[in-house]
């Protein structure tokens, strides 16, 4: 399988009662080639597979559901059937660990802390990432599935749609909305659904999308382009989408500069957009 050297995107859960490491080792145990990478009071950042994961600490109550689940891609039917008996443990199962027309292996879970977790077993050659976030649009974004994956590939290098799969009519929902379909932001994978079944949920900050941008234009470019039409900014660097999808746009030497003094923190919570700028000047501060 191909991996990423460079992730510029991944997932971000919200953790609601600030125990981001307990479900970091809850993940490291339950999922095979998964380790803790960083960690600081704010995060944990885990890879599975090669693919990030951010797990961040919060007290609101904000909770992931199925409206962005992960996708884990594997090519062992028993890999699943393991990660199934994991998951489901104090968790609950969405669809049956069964086989499907899809997949000869293949369950949709939720586990005890609330994430949203496809597992499903596969050809190789089909797998080109471990975890593939994947988007349920739903509710009053039901059919706006392809005009989402429009947008999003506007807007980043190296972004293509794959392939589409639409409803027939026949399954229940609306001929021509889209039943599954592949997309690359920026090199990175990512999937896509419409559903019309009347689901208690909608996107929300449970599950984010972290953008690290290295330059002040690109924090810029992306800010703009995902707050347009409907969007809505939020603070730290937060935004919600024209959808409801959230992002965080962030720096890609945030880190580094947090690191250097408690003053970046400060100067971040007074920002809606990231300015690099004014987190360079409070990292090199006096203290």
């Amino acid at each position: 399988m191909a991996q990423q050297n460079h992730q510029p995107i991944y997932p971000c859960i919200w953790c609601k009662n600030n125990n981001a490491r307990e479900i970091a080792d809850f993940y490291v145990s339950v999922f095979p080639d998964t380790k803790i990478t960083d960690e600081n009071q704010y995060v944990n950042i885990i890879a599975i597979g090669g693919q990030r994961i951010m797990l961040l600490n919060g007290n609101a109550e904000t909770t992931p559901n199925p409206s962005i689940s992960l996708m884990y891609m594997t090519t062992s039917e028993k890999e699943v059937e393991d990660l199934y008996a994991k998951l489901t443990e104090g968790g609950s199962t969405l669809m049956a660990l069964d086989s499907y027309p899809f997949s000869p292996k293949y369950a949709w879970v939720e586990d005890r802390y609330g994430v949203s977790w496809q597992l499903i077993a596969g050809e190789a050659k089909d797998i080109i990432q471990k975890v593939v976030p994947t988007m349920m649009f739903t509710g009053d974004n039901n059919g706006k599935a392809e005009e989402a994956m429009r947008l999003y590939t506007s807007l980043f290098p190296e972004s293509e749609i794959r392939g589409i799969l639409r409803y027939t009519g026949e399954e229940g929902e609306i001929r021509g909305n889209i039943q599954h379909a592949e997309f690359v932001v920026n090199g990175y994978l990512m999937m896509a659904m419409d559903s019309s079944y009347p689901h208690a949920f909608n996107f929300n900050e449970g599950v984010s999308l972290v953008v690290e941008c290295d330059t002040q234009e690109e924090i810029d470019h992306y800010w703009d382009g995902l707050t347009t039409d409907g969007g809505k900014e939020v603070m730290c660097g937060w935004l919600t989408d024209k959808y409801g999808v959230s992002w965080q746009v962030t720096p890609s030497e945030f880190e580094e500069l947090i690191l250097k003094s408690p003053k970046v923190f400060e100067a971040m919570l007074k920002m809606k957009k990231m300015d690099i700028g004014k987190l360079k000047e409070a990292a090199e501060s006096p203290e």
